[in-house]
Parts: structure tokens; sequence; C-alpha cells
């Protein structure tokens, strides 16, 4: 199942926190960027983020994006726009320490 438009545009609102968000299209899912780090997507309307050292606090669930994936985090608050950004910040970090 393809995420939906719709679904697509909440999250991007849900995210109007950060500046420099980016959202490319994958086969019917969507990669999302913040500040050119590829942090996570959209898939079959889920938000889910790289699951790193720096997100674990957030305790969340991991989730299959797609079939032979690696695991990732899935966001269930996507309500909640400030620990949407709070989220999205820290994966970030983790990430850029990968590097």
């Amino acid at each position: 199942m393809a995420t939906s438009k719709d679904f697509k545009e909440f999250i991007l609102e849900q995210l109007d926190l950060l500046d420099n968000i980016t959202c490319k299209s994958m086969m019917g899912e969507y990669l999302l960027y913040y500040n050119s780090i590829l942090f996570g997507g959209i898939y079959d309307n889920r938000l889910l983020v790289k699951i790193v050292d720096t997100n674990k606090k957030y305790n969340m669930n991991e989730a299959i994006p797609y079939e032979s994936a690696k695991p990732m985090y899935l966001v269930d608050e996507v309500d909640n726009k400030e620990l949407l950004k709070e989220i999205v910040i820290e994966t970030c970090k983790g990430l850029t320490i990968i590097k």
C-alpha cells in the first residue's frame, strides 16, 4: 500500500517547526531530509525514522518500512509538533555522529 498524498501533506505540516525539511518521492513512498540529512520517511501512511543512539530515549517501537529493509522507529505521536521536532533533531544528531 502506498502512502496517500493527504497523509504526506499532514506529516509535512506537522514538521513545519523545522526549516529545511525536504521530501522526495520514492516508489509511492516518501524520503524525508532535514538539512540534507536523510532521517526517515513516510511508508504506508506511517512516519518512520532511522534508529540511532540519540533517539532511543523516546522508546519508539521498531517497524519495517518495506520488505527486506532494516528496521526503523515508528513515530506514533505525529500530532505533537514539538515532540516531532525533537525526534528529528536528535535523529539527525545521531546520524552525523555516525558519519
